[in-house]
């Protein structure tokens, strides 16, 4: 298992992956990162055919201050640049920088000797809604632990 976490304010412009600076890393050799980025490299190294990991964030998100208010915002995992819609997790906040507590998890099945890259988005909603999403959205907090499972 590794955990990665932020937990300095981070203003995550909507498409863009949050950044993780602190880390308990793997030892050995399945997940790489680079403190400072938000891409992880999750790796099919296995006898198998495949390797599997889940992923799980935790964080809380915000609307900017002068955003607007009651407008959904989401994150969700992406895996080489494709939302997982599966891991989707949408808030509506009353009011700008009012945090909400989100949980997002996915299985990621890699292949024996290709690379996933993985990364935890802010993407728009996919709630039917006539309002814009916010164009960033406020994160605290923020905790990403990788485990292989198989």
């Amino acid at each position: 298992m590794a955990e990665y976490i932020e937990n300095a304010l981070q203003i995550v412009p909507l498409n863009n992956a949050a950044v993780f600076n602190s880390s308990i890393p793997c030892n050995r050799g399945y997940i790489f990162h680079e403190d400072g980025t938000g891409i992880f490299i999750l790796r099919g190294i296995t006898n198998n055919c495949f390797a599997r990991y889940q992923v799980v964030f935790n964080g809380n998100v915000a609307i900017p201050e002068g955003g607007t208010a009651a407008t959904p915002i989401a994150i969700a995992i992406s895996v080489n640049g494709e939302t997982r819609l599966s891991s989707e997790a949408i808030v509506t906040p009353v009011a700008a920088q009012q945090y909400e507590n989100v949980t997002s998890t996915a299985i990621i099945t890699v292949p024996r000797g290709c690379c996933f890259s993985v990364a935890v988005r802010a993407v728009a909603p996919t709630v039917d809604t006539a309002e814009t999403p916010s164009p960033t959205l406020e994160m605290r907090n923020a905790n990403l632990t990788i485990t292989r499972i198989a």
